[in-house]
């Protein structure tokens, strides 16, 4: 069997562990401990097939199935390969964890819910090996209702079903502009293969409607700015299992469906195209770094994070375009390459984190992060682990966060060749504002670890908190590996990436960096830049070590112990540490202009004082509220014409006819 027979088998599986999941609909400890880890296995099983496909050739099939005469055309690449191991990889994880996690009585029965978490996983698999518009569209919209439901798992709760209706409505908008975008590409042609429309040459302007449609329908999808409003109210509302699968794992099908249309059906465009994405994907990532340093629970950080990530990565991918249009394809494999390195990085911390958030809410009960500290004592295999996802998000060596961060940079670099004076200009910027964001993803994640494990318990309830199961550390082992692993070994990284980057642009790094060895990241040149990330280890292990020597020896029998001098106060308190709302005071007054906020602030003569902020997004008050408000007018105006009367439907349909009569007249 060739590889893309071996996919579909994984497929069929998954639907097959949901159909038995329906036998069991109530057993939560059969559903949970036997049908998870079986479909986490396939996912490893997937994972591992895409590997090897990725260094194959393409493959096509065809599934007949859908509408007569209309089958689903099929195709496996380096591209649908690597998004691909994104998803068995996030699957396996994930599925391992949520073993250990999803408990009776929680929302949706369990076996219900297994139908829907593998009826998503096989949807996202079958998106990537679509080779026509038909079969895309058909698991886009598989993928995002049952998505849907996953979200509404606790159903029962007004915020879980307002946040789950928000993130249908934005999917199936953007579903229509990728329907659209299809429409333009296929110039008339009536054949909606992607061999047909990588076939056709349009012109510059159908070229750009057809970019727009699809940078719309996309964005929706992966949270760009503005249409990232319902990304912060779906993933704090859905379980975090499934949080994990959303952020980690669908947000990466928009950034394959991005890479297939733009790079692939068509062919790259023009450099403004690149432009747009830059601007688009620095606003994300500045918007979500900045609102993520403010925000007081737990998933509403990681969720404005992923905004960030995301941002990043279309950051990445704007200026391969930019690149591949003046024709500097090195270059272009270069940023394209960062793009990919973080699009898998991000999908393993990120999952580390959601889960670990996961595992603090089982044990607590608490998301609110002013209610939490202390945790390390008490569910150190959650804490260790998790400290491996927050080093990745906040971009430090030697984690795959900065791998990816660090060629993106690099990449930034090397723009003063461009032959485009605006672009000199602007690409600088666009480079210090990168940083600006890396330096406060930083920042985040320190507020995010420290405030929840570090200190003292802030809630009495906190010192009965219970360790992370054994399912549960399989799934967080899983994923710091992961991290740990691509940021130690980023050459074989670059080798799975760059059969990718080659089909894109036409170009590589890999031959590049195996010039100077496997310890050693070149991806121009040694002269230019390098980065060893064993020798960075090794480095500040051996700094460490060599400390802990030296300050043994020099205060050998001068030590003692006391506790620390506390600025003049006996006995410290959790109530002494610093709160989330204090550790994010310093950006909420840099960038005020930011937010909409709302305070309520106490007065000398209040019995009992309170203080109280409120942050909310200004794209609700200026974008979405008048749109709503818009649509309410022209709803309530609809619905005159709904009188109940006969006579009035008789007199609709008259006037209809005459209004007819006079325009076929003219």
């Amino acid at each position: 069997m060739i590889h893309i027979d071996w996919i579909l088998v994984i497929v069929a599986a998954w639907l097959g562990l949901g159909i038995w999941a329906l036998f069991a609909l109530k057993r939560t400890r059969f559903v949970a401990r036997r049908l998870f880890p079986l479909g986490g296995l396939l996912g490893l099983a997937l994972a591992g097939v895409a590997l090897d496909a990725i260094f194959d050739t393409p493959e096509v099939a065809q599934l007949l199935i859908g509408l007569p005469g209309l089958p689903m055309h099929l195709r496996l690449d380096a591209l649908s390969a690597f998004f691909l191991v994104v998803i068995g990889a996030g699957a396996f994880g994930t599925s391992m964890f949520s073993a250990g996690y999803f408990r009776a009585g929680e929302g949706t029965p369990p076996g219900l819910m297994c139908l829907e978490y593998h009826i998503f996983l096989a949807a996202m698999a079958m998106v990537t090996l679509a080779d026509d518009a038909y079969a895309f569209m058909v698991m886009w919209e598989t993928m995002a209702l049952s998505s849907f439901f996953l979200v509404t798992a606790n159903h029962r709760v007004a915020s879980v079903r307002h946040a789950a209706y928000l993130y249908l409505l934005l999917a199936h908008i953007g579903a229509i502009a990728i329907l659209l975008c299809f429409g333009v590409m296929q110039a008339n042609t009536g054949d909606y293969t992607f061999a047909n429309l990588r076939a056709q040459h349009l012109d510059p302007v159908w070229l750009s409607i057809a970019f727009g449609f699809a940078v719309f329908g996309f964005g929706a999808k992966a949270g760009l700015v503005p249409l990232h409003v319902w990304l912060p109210e779906a993933h704090p509302a859905a379980p975090s299992p499934v949080s994990a699968l959303l952020s980690a794992v669908m947000l990466k099908t928009a950034i394959y469906g991005l890479l297939r249309i733009t790079f692939d059906l068509l062919h790259g465009g023009l450099w403004w195209w690149g432009a747009v994405l830059l601007a688009l994907g620095l606003a994300s990532a500045l918007l979500g770094v900045v609102f993520s340093t403010v925000q007081t629970e737990m998933k509403r950080l990681l969720a404005y994070s992923s905004i960030e990530n995301i941002g990043l990565i279309v950051t990445g991918l704007g200026l391969a375009l930019i690149f591949r249009s003046y024709g500097m394809m090195n270059l272009a494999a270069l940023a394209l390459s960062a793009a990919l390195v973080h699009v898998l990085a991000h999908a393993f911390f990120k999952s580390l984190l959601f889960l670990g958030t996961g595992a603090v809410l089982h044990a607590t009960g608490e998301r609110n992060l002013g209610k939490l500290g202390g945790l390390i004592r008490s569910m150190p295999w959650v804490a260790w682990l998790v400290l491996v996802g927050v080093l990745a998000g906040s971009g430090l060596p030697p984690m795959a966060g900065f791998v990816s961060e660090w060629l993106l940079l690099q990449s930034f670099l090397f723009t003063t060749a461009l032959p485009n004076s605006f672009l000199d200009m602007l690409i600088p910027l666009v480079a210090a504002a990168v940083a600006l964001v890396v330096a406060l993803a930083g920042y985040a994640m320190v507020k995010f670890y420290g405030v929840i494990f570090l200190g003292q318990p802030r809630e009495e309830k906190l010192l009965q908190a219970h360790d992370a199961g054994g399912w549960q550390r399989l799934g967080l082992a899983w994923f710091a590996a992961g991290s740990l692993a691509m940021g130690l070994f980023p050459v074989p990284l670059i080798d799975m990436v760059d059969r990718v980057t080659q089909r894109l642009v036409g170009s590589g790094l890999a031959q590049t960096v195996h010039a100077n060895g496997w310890l050693l990241l070149a991806p121009i040149g040694v002269e230019r830049a390098s980065y060893s990330p064993i020798v960075f280890l090794a480095g500040a292990a051996a700094g460490t070590l060599l400390g802990l020597l030296i300050g043994r020896r020099l205060y050998r029998g001068t030590l003692r112990r006391a506790a620390p001098w506390a600025c003049g106060y006996a006995g410290g308190t959790a109530r002494m540490q610093d709160t989330a709302e204090g550790f994010g005071q310093p950006i909420r007054q840099i960038f005020e202009p930011f937010f909409l906020l709302t305070r309520d602030l106490p007065s000398p003569f209040d019995a009992r004082p309170h203080y109280r902020v409120v942050i909310q997004d200004r794209f609700w008050q200026s974008v979405y509220l008048p749109i709503g408000r818009l649509v309410d007018t022209v709803a309530r105006g609809v619905g005159l014409l709904q009188q109940g009367r006969i006579s009035i439907y008789l007199l609709y349909s008259f006037v209809t006819l005459v209004v007819l009569l006079m325009l076929v007249r003219l």
